[in-house]
């Protein structure tokens, strides 16, 4: 479930992007490390998108893919799991859940950032990191990239039985409540997280609105350019980008 130790630790430098926050959160088990993007020059406070990585990543890989959202006025907090690059303690559903939550508490208290106008957005295993965040505090909308039913449900592809799954993470259940708009974005030809995963959670949702990628998983979306179009649009739609 959780590969961190495949995933080569970087320094961690970014001096190369603007304004970049390294924040240390502390946790029941350790600190947590975070970034913050803040957004370009606007008015303050402004939404903020709380970014959930892959299960084979970094918040050191996500940066650059963020940049064009500050020049629209959304700042974002990359939030690290635990065990996961510098970050202290053991990678689960209780203490990725346990940061989170203490992430986005941090992120509300800022003096720039509107606690009315923030965003979730989860990929892949981050799906189950937002949505159980989503379960513990409100939010304005919900994005949910390359992201399953529950964990239980896709991993008896790979013959593990789903009574052995310790963190079931169930995104079906929080999305069939979550009351606010829900962007679904999935792959067509996803073989590690079928497509399926996708069309239930959009089904599910009651805002819900669905992106298909001629893609797989790891290449989802294959466009950045115009899947920045369509997040954009869908933040418009919510009223989180209100200009």
């Amino acid at each position: 479930m959780f590969p961190r130790y495949q995933i080569k630790t970087t320094s961690g430098l970014k001096e190369d992007i603007p304004g970049l926050e390294k924040i240390w959160i502390n946790t029941s088990y350790g600190k947590v490390e975070t970034w913050f993007l803040p957004p370009d020059q606007v008015s303050v406070p402004a939404p903020a998108i709380i970014f959930a990585h892959g299960n084979a990543e970094l918040i050191d890989f996500w940066p650059e893919k963020f940049r064009n959202l500050a020049h629209l006025g959304i700042g974002v907090l990359l939030v690290e799991y635990p065990g996961y690059g510098r970050s202290e303690g053991t990678p689960s559903q209780q203490s990725i859940t346990e940061a989170f939550v203490a992430a986005y508490d941090l992120l509300v208290a800022r003096k720039d950032v509107d606690p009315s106008r923030i965003v979730l957005f989860g990929r892949s295993i981050g799906s189950g990191a937002v949505c159980a965040l989503a379960e513990k505090r409100p939010s304005a909308a919900l994005i949910l990239m390359s992201a399953f039913v529950n964990t239980g449900s896709f991993v008896s592809t790979y013959l593990v039985p789903d009574f052995l799954v310790r963190d079931p993470f169930d995104n079906l259940a929080v999305v069939s409540s979550y009351p606010e708009p829900v962007l679904v974005i999935h792959g067509k030809n996803d073989k590690i997280i079928p497509y399926a995963h996708g069309v239930a959670l959009y089904r599910a949702a009651r805002q819900g609105k669905m992106f298909t990628c001629e893609s797989g998983h790891n290449d989802c979306p294959p466009a950045w350019e115009i899947f920045w179009q369509d997040v954009v649009s869908f933040l418009h739609d919510a009223e989180i980008i209100k200009n």
